[in-house]
């Protein structure tokens, strides 16, 4: 089972994270919140509770998510079309090592 982090401003919930041994499960950060440095905190969080590395999932459609992801330091290393996953939508494998 994931471990689970969230992020709190003014009372209320803008992000969380599910981290399990070497993945990054989710990120999700409120779009009021995207911007601020919330999702950063939290992957700097993922990485310093899995220092060996980390991988992750993401739509390739998700152009955002995958440039927020290699401006820290996750490199595509897999390509599918989507086969594999439940949305059946292409996706692309991410994986940091320090």
């Amino acid at each position: 089972m994931p471990d689970l982090w969230v992020a709190i401003e003014g009372g209320s919930i803008v992000a969380m994270m599910a981290l399990a041994s070497g993945w990054l499960e989710q990120l999700y950060v409120d779009p009021v919140a995207q911007g601020q440095g919330v999702g950063g905190a939290l992957v700097e969080v993922a990485k310093d509770e899995q220092p060996a590395g980390l991988e992750l999932w993401c739509f390739e459609a998700n152009e955002r998510a995958r440039r927020f992801y290699e401006w820290h330091n996750f490199a595509l290393v897999e390509r599918t079309d989507g086969s594999r996953n439940e949305e059946r939508t292409p996706d692309v494998r991410y994986q940091w090592t320090p």
